[in-house]
């Protein structure tokens, strides 16, 4: 038998293995790029060299029919190369623009929209949900093929005022991180515990020390060592159920939907910025999210129609101030919508810039 290769512990793969010729003969060359159509990028080098990228999207979670499907595609119409992004977009590339055309109509023929470039809507990235996740409130994957069915036009059309980035995270711990829209799980009510199982499944000093806020304490019920929580403590994040099944945080009635605005990575035209609450309370219904996807849909319509060429969303909502953005979506301003805290001010890092 062949002597498998024993793991390298040391990172990533060597991506310029896997680069397409061009690209790795010209890396760090080039004179500048287009984008010939919505979903097409062309890059041409110094050297004269010229390469056509083509983006297409995915339903996110993938099974292996669809990757070898994706894999023969590329071996057919794209020079053998293929490449996943971070959104889990795919792009191929070709060194000729007559394999353009017949690389388009194969992706839409098997149903892979082209788009995702310039002012569009990207595809949206989001954590795990119930496929890997121990934590989830909701399938972040589902919300994500819910609302790309909805918004399909606006990713294979280049048509907003800047790119929209749109996350999902499916427990309020929120591994999603900052999004111009982002979907965020919202447990509204303290773990369920049952006693009888927590002496035997949680180390309990753990799932104290878990806790954020110290809302979790030892306790001794029926006689059994357990725990308990002190609701006026508990803000309902759920980090206690990962380490302790047996206090059970989902519920299909009080796990909710909330949606941010604002968020920015990017040091681009303005500080990285810390997205805000808009809407709050709203259904977890699987499997279609209509109640979500409606609200998304509002604020898309009214950032497409007033903000001004290549401002983000954050920054049309600077802007224009809060009171105008609830008024052009309609949706209810509460008092769960004022964040009156501000120590974060003294510790954030505001610039995408890293610093050791």
């Amino acid at each position: 038998m062949t002597q498998l290769r024993r793991p390298d512990e040391c990172g990533v793969p060597d991506p310029m293995q896997y680069m397409h010729p061009v690209l790795k003969k010209n890396y760090g060359k080039w004179k500048y790029h287009d984008r010939p159509r919505p979903g097409v990028l062309h890059h041409v080098a110094l050297s004269g060299d010229e390469v056509w990228t083509v983006k297409a999207g995915t339903q996110r979670q993938m099974d292996i029919f669809t990757i070898r499907k994706l894999a023969d595609i590329a071996d057919q119409f794209a020079e053998g190369f293929i490449r996943f992004t971070v959104r889990s977009n795919v792009e191929f590339m070709v060194s000729s623009a007559a394999k353009v055309q017949p690389l388009l109509d194969k992706l839409a023929a098997e149903g892979f929209p082209v788009g995702g470039t310039g002012n569009s809507v990207t595809m949206i990235s989001h954590t795990q949900g119930w496929l890997h996740c121990d934590i989830p409130g909701t399938d972040a994957s589902g919300v994500v093929k819910s609302l790309m069915d909805d918004l399909h036009a606006e990713f294979v059309r280049e048509e907003m005022p800047n790119r929209v980035k749109i996350t999902t995270s499916c427990c309020e711990i929120n591994c999603g991180g900052q999004g111009d829209i982002a979907i965020n799980i919202q447990h509204t009510k303290p773990p369920i515990i049952n006693h009888d199982l927590v002496a035997g499944t949680c180390e309990r000093p753990a799932v104290v020390s878990r806790c954020p806020v110290a809302a979790i304490r030892p306790a001794l019920v029926n006689g059994k060592p357990s725990l308990e929580v002190d609701e006026k403590k508990c803000v309902c994040c759920g980090a206690c159920f990962p380490p302790c099944p047996p206090m059970q945080i989902n519920d299909p009635v009080h796990t909710k939907i909330a949606i941010w605005v604002g968020g920015k990575h990017s040091s681009t035209r303005s500080k990285p910025m810390l997205h805000k609450l808009v809407a709050a309370g709203i259904p977890n219904n699987p499997p279609r999210w209509p109640e979500a996807s409606a609200i998304v849909r509002t604020i898309l319509r009214a950032y497409k129609e007033d903000a001004r060429a290549w401002e983000r969303m954050g920054e049309w909502v600077e802007r224009i101030g809060w009171p105008r953005f609830f008024e052009l979506t309609g949706l209810p301003f509460t008092k769960y919508h004022v964040d009156d805290w501000r120590g974060s001010r003294g510790s954030l890092n505001a610039s995408a810039q890293v610093r050791i």
